[in-house]
């Protein structure tokens, strides 16, 4: 926040593509599947809770890849995102 109350929004989330999306939205998804598989590695969270949010990081990244008005360039980041979540659920269940 400034000192005036707004908050100040950096250059690059307003950075928008077709649909709307922004830089920071993957850099977002990112820090999130980081969080789980850190919090999961140090034992900080049950395994229940990160099948939990990783159901949710599945489904969402689902649905970017899957949208036919995602430049490609994105899609390939989300794609990975993806695929890095569905190994993560994996070595959760073993």
């Amino acid at each position: 926040m400034t000192s005036d109350g707004s908050q100040k929004h950096d250059i690059q989330d307003k950075t928008q593509d077709k649909r709307g999306t922004t830089p920071a939205d993957f850099e977002h998804l990112d820090a999130a599947l980081s969080h789980v598989d850190e919090g999961v590695k140090s034992g900080s969270m049950a395994a229940g809770a990160a099948k939990g949010i990783l159901y949710s990081l599945i489904e969402t990244l689902g649905a970017l890849v899957g949208d036919p008005d995602l430049p490609e360039h994105a899609r390939s980041g989300y794609e990975g995102l993806l695929e890095t979540a569905r190994e993560l659920r994996v070595k959760i269940d073993r």
